[in-house]
């Protein structure tokens, strides 16, 4: 199957990420109430609001969420790219429309879930990819569903 894009751990352990609840203290950055329009600039406001913790803004289920660094380019269609890193959450149910980390027969892949009408398949978001239709044989489970997104942009 090789339109599967690979996730591939940010640790050695065999088939785990990285425990959001072993990450680190709290590291809490200042949250400007300003917003920032991405069109045409505009003057920034001297204040700050509140303190921003990444951990506390996106992680719901502590012991249940594990970050995983993505490996492919399947689900660029939707600004999820390679090497990226992705939070996965254990305790989720799976619905239809998820973005999931599935395995099916053995291999991992992130794939956004489609089952309608008794038909199951992952679906890519990215044209240069095939959906994944489950057929009878096929094992299939679903890991975690994704609730999050991590990039580092460089310059």
């Amino acid at each position: 199957m090789a339109n599967f894009a690979r996730i591939q751990p940010t640790i050695s352990a065999p088939h785990a990420g990285i425990p959001a609840r072993l990450s680190a203290e709290p590291a809490t950055r200042p949250l400007f109430c300003q917003k920032i329009p991405a069109g045409f600039p505009s003057p920034a406001a001297d204040y700050t609001e509140k303190g921003l913790d990444l951990n506390t803004f996106m992680v719901q289920h502590k012991e249940a969420s594990f970050f995983f660094k993505v490996v492919g380019m399947s689900l660029s269609g939707v600004g999820i790219l390679d090497g990226d890193i992705v939070l996965v959450d254990h305790s989720v149910t799976a619905a239809h429309g998820h973005y999931v980390l599935a395995v099916i027969d053995g291999e991992y892949t992130l794939k956004r879930l489609y089952r309608q009408h008794g038909v199951v398949e992952l679906h890519p978001e990215n044209p240069a990819f095939k959906p994944i239709r489950l057929v009878e044989g096929n094992e299939l489970q679903v890991w975690g569903v994704v609730t999050g997104v991590v990039r580092k942009l460089r310059v």
